[in-house]
């Protein structure tokens, strides 16, 4: 690649005054290098890119819309159980607590070689509760612990109001944690067995939290819609969430497909895809050859009242990408034949090998065959053991 600083008088004569004076690739403008991140095609692109010099990382650093890139590239999956050799990184972490190396593969780039470092503690001590912007949140008895999936930067909220047996259903975080409005949302019992859960709040950087006591279900899942944050309870019924003046449940009134008065699935979860919210699942039909498992996605349509879901019957430029474990959140790619992934398509992110592609809808093409792989049964569940899960990396909110 030839240096600004050679460009022959010639072609000096055209480049455009923005350009002009330039001494290398360290000196060209930021509006240009913005330019060019839309135009990386895996996470290791985007990190060499960063990497390159003080002036391009600072390019990253200000660019608006880093965020958007989650919609362009895939996002990492963190396998948790296989553990990789790394003898340049260190074992233990700044407070002395050890570290586990795992692995991470990038769709984009298979030959790639990506590793993290999460804290051994929330394998054997903390229970799983979720993941945002980057952050893997864990908890156990009165603790709860934010830690930086890559970087493995911690911070502590206080003690919860529980006993030892807390049990975690779910948890994120409703912005970055560095920016001001950040809250960290628990829904939480007192134990495994209790029937009387409770939403958390805390706002972060505070010294306490606020509760609200729902009444006789949980709340597995919470995604931001549209500037509103959107409940999804045990029963599978929607809410909107509000944090102030108090923390508050307002129910969505919606209407089944079908006519059915409620939700058929056994374990569906919501993802936004492409300004839609999508509640997704499987169901199977038995069959002497096994199970064909079709995967059907619907669309809530929130112009009416009340909300009507309707099925989508093909997610075109999109591919999703979900964990086995229910609190791990689930994300949507467009354009995946950019990084030669596929469309209409999902990514299960699976214990045994990377993932499981499922075709969506009418393009269903996979089969559960009880007696050849009785466990793999394409469904979210809770589990005491850390799943692989994924995620995009704090760098993309910062």
């Amino acid at each position: 690649m030839q240096s600004p600083s050679k460009i022959s008088d010639a072609s000096a004569s055209t480049t455009t005054p923005a350009v002009c004076g330039l001494q290398g690739w360290a000196d060209l403008p930021e509006g240009l290098l913005h330019s060019i991140f839309p135009l990386l095609n895996s996470f290791l692109e985007l990190l060499a890119f960063a990497g390159t010099c003080h002036s391009w990382r600072a390019a990253f650093a200000s660019y608006p819309s880093k965020s958007t890139l989650c919609s362009l590239l895939p996002p990492l999956l963190v396998r948790p159980h296989i553990n990789v050799r790394a003898p340049n990184l260190p074992s233990r972490s700044d407070d002395g607590h050890e570290l586990r190396t795992c692995q991470v593969l990038d769709p984009a780039n298979l030959k790639s070689s990506l590793r993290c470092q999460i804290p051994e503690e929330t394998f054997e001590d903390l229970c799983f509760a979720g993941s945002s912007y980057g952050q893997l949140i864990c908890g156990g008895g009165t603790n709860c612990l934010i830690v930086d999936v890559f970087t493995g930067v911690k911070v502590l909220p206080p003690q919860l109001p529980f006993n030892d047996d807390t049990y975690f259903y779910s948890g994120l975080l409703t912005a970055p944690l560095s920016s001001n409005n950040s809250h960290l949302l628990v829904c939480a019992a007192s134990n495994v067995y209790s029937i009387q859960s409770s939403l958390l709040d805390w706002p972060v950087g505070s010294d306490s939290w606020s509760e609200l006591r729902l009444s006789d279900t949980r709340i597995e899942q919470i995604v931001e819609f549209n500037g509103q944050f959107i409940v999804l309870d045990g029963s599978y019924n929607l809410h909107t969430l509000s944090l102030a003046p108090q923390l508050g449940l307002q129910g969505i009134a919606t209407v089944w497909w079908d006519g059915m008065d409620e939700c058929p699935y056994l374990r569906p979860w919501l993802v936004v895809c492409g300004g839609m919210l999508l509640m997704v699942d499987h169901y199977m039909t038995l069959s002497f050859n096994g199970a064909p498992v079709n995967y059907k996605a619907y669309r809530l349509d929130m112009s009416t009242v009340p909300a009507v879901w309707v099925e989508v019957k093909k997610l075109e430029n999109y591919s999703l990408f979900i964990g086995s474990d229910v609190r791990s959140p689930a994300f949507s790619c467009a354009s995946p034949e950019r990084w030669n992934g596929r469309s209409n398509c999902l990514y299960y992110g699976y214990y045994y090998q990377p993932w499981v592609l499922h075709g969506l809808g009418d393009d269903a093409d996979a089969v559960w065959d009880p007696e050849n792989d009785p466990d793999l049964v394409f469904k979210r569940n809770w589990y005491i053991r850390l799943q692989p899960f994924w995620v995009y990396p704090s760098m993309f909110y910062r």
